[in-house]
């Protein structure tokens, strides 16, 4: 008994083989994590399984005409892992290659029926078994359940019942001992890849969450040498790659680490691989110094993954992480490169976006710089014309104001000072002063120390608005006010008149893009404001019909 149990533990070593095969095959990295595989999977598992309690029954030993094997490891875990459809099919295929063989003699027939049971408990077991924690033990002692059960079934059905119990008092110690540890040692292998393959991904990930920290804001600023440069000196110190390239459709943007002598940026592209990748957007690995095609005869790379750069559906670069050993470019290397290629794809549509933003809002502003202009001036210098001679002083004091107010609107910074923004509403409202006498007054009660920054033309269509569609319509005219006052660190603005006022059901809709209106500046300000400072920062609007209308807005962080 002991010679058979010290030959079955020794059979034991070729699990380890069958482990470290079983490691290598992503659907059943995807099995052992449960996801759900399509059948033709589960029937490769079977053929496999079925196929090592084959070669195990060629290995058995000898035993009164029968044998002492393991046949039943490679049939129980395939039950455990792949559950019913796997373990009944790796069982009937082991069992009944045992029985049309007929090695082993009397026993075949009770070898086949028992071998297809243990497959069938295994299945039954599989949803337990992977809730169960250890695993390895709970395989542990099925595995001696289910050869315990194998020796039952020997008892009940081998004939002369003396030879069948002088057969398992021989084998049956030894069999359920070396097997139930066969099949936990499996199961503990493999668990024990599979956590080592989560703790690279882990690590992987740990990577790719560092460079993305350190890289957020790079490519928002655009995708050139420079911002190309800076992510590859990142990334090649972060993962400590031989060098690391970026690439437009067009040339080299940059290249960091080994071959920086000769591999210079702003180079036209001359690999033939980087250029496959750029067309079909596909990423691929250079396994040898011939297939990065560098002229460079003492180049040291050998070996590159190179994995598109995309915006949207199209290919606009790429990124290259190279290595200095031939064939040195492993599956963790490709996930990685596709990885900071998919985040840095990201980064770069964004920066497009945000400039289109920008682009969109300094179209918008000179917009509404063409409408308003030429109306004013036209006004403007018929008032001055008017008063050229009836009054030359303040004619010339009107013009002055009036280059001021458009040299002013002419700018298209993105920030300018409040009082700034200020100065040129008293040159627009002193002209317009002019224009309509004692029918408008003006209060501005703006203090000293409040001068943040605030986008150019907020306040002035605001002031326009109120002056043409609240006081205008007054036949006795009417007062804006201009307020601004700090609220913690933000400063509230205010725009107020008491001129006509709006309607509740126009005032509801004021914003709104789908309905025409006349308010096409105060839905602009509005707009601009939300861009840039965020959704809660639009304008506020109060207005009562007949009593005025009441404009406020907040800049925030500006105290």
């Amino acid at each position: 008994m002991i010679t058979i149990l010290e030959e079955l533990v020794n059979q034991i070593g070729s699990i380890v083989l069958v482990a470290v095969i079983l490691s290598r095959f992503n659907f059943f990295k995807r099995l052992i994590t449960r996801d759900k595989l399509p059948i033709k999977h589960l029937i490769i598992l079977s053929i496999f399984f079925g196929l090592f309690g084959i070669l195990k029954t060629y290995t058995g030993i000898p035993v009164m005409g029968a044998l002492a094997n393991a046949r039943v490891v490679g049939v129980f875990v395939g039950g455990l892992i792949g559950g019913p459809v796997v373990g009944i099919l790796s069982g009937f295929i082991a069992g009944f290659h045992r029985w049309v063989i007929d090695i082993g003699g009397f026993t075949a027939f009770p070898c086949m029926v028992s071998t297809i049971l243990e497959g069938t408990l295994a299945g039954i077991l599989s949803n337990a078994f992977h809730k169960s924690n250890p695993r390895w033990l709970f395989a542990l002692w099925t595995g001696a359940l289910a050869e315990t059960m194998q020796m039952m079934i020997l008892l009940i059905m081998v004939k002369p019942f003396e030879s069948a119990l002088q057969l398992v008092s021989l084998i049956g110690l030894p069999m359920i001992v070396a097997n139930a540890i066969g099949i936990s040692m499996l199961i503990a292998i493999v668990d024990m890849i599979a956590n080592e393959r989560d703790k690279i991904a882990a690590s992987q990930s740990k990577v790719v969450l560092e460079i993305a920290h350190k890289t957020i804001n790079i490519f928002r600023k655009g995708f050139n040498i420079k911002t190309a440069t800076e992510a590859a000196k990142i990334i090649k110190d972060t993962t400590g790659a031989s060098a690391v390239s970026f690439t437009n459709l067009e040339m080299i943007l940059a290249h960091v680490g080994i071959g920086d002598d000769h591999h210079i940026p702003g180079s036209p592209l001359v690999t033939m691989i980087t250029k496959n990748v750029l067309k079909d957007g596909k990423s691929r690995i250079a396994n040898k110094k011939d297939d990065i095609s560098c002229s460079h005869k003492e180049c040291l790379l050998n070996s590159a993954v190179i994995v598109p750069l995309m915006e949207k559906d199209n290919v606009i670069g790429s990124l290259k992480i190279y290595k200095t050993g031939e064939n040195s470019i492993t599956p963790v290397d490709v996930e990685l490169a596709e990885g900071l290629a998919s985040l840095f794809s990201t980064q770069i549509e964004l920066s497009r976006i945000e400039e289109q933003a920008k682009l969109l809002n300094i179209s918008e502003l000179k917009a509404l710089q063409a409408q308003i202009n030429p109306h004013f001036l036209f006004n403007s210098l018929n008032t001055i014309i008017s008063l050229i001679r009836t009054s030359p002083d303040k004619a010339r004091e009107l013009l002055v104001k009036l280059g001021a107010y458009f040299r002013n609107s002419l700018n298209h910074s993105e920030e300018i000072l409040l009082s700034d923004e200020i100065q040129n509403i008293k040159n627009y409202l002193e002209i317009e002063k002019a224009r309509f006498g004692e029918k408008l007054k003006v209060i501005i009660d703006v203090p000293d120390d409040i001068n943040c920054t605030i986008p150019p033309f907020t306040l002035q269509p605001l002031v326009e608005n109120a002056l043409k569609h609240g006081l205008l319509q007054k036949v006795e005219g009417g007062t804006i006010e201009i307020k601004a006052q700090k609220n913690g660190n933000d400063i509230f603005i205010s725009v107020e008149d008491d001129g006509i006022g709006i309607n509740e059901e126009k005032l509801n809709h004021i914003f709104d893009e789908t309905t025409c209106s006349k308010s096409v500046g105060i839905k602009n300000v509005h707009k601009r404001l939300i861009c840039k400072y965020g959704p809660s920062y639009g304008l506020k609007l109060r207005s009562t019909e007949g009593k005025g209308t009441s404009v406020y807005l907040t800049i925030p962080g500006a105290a």
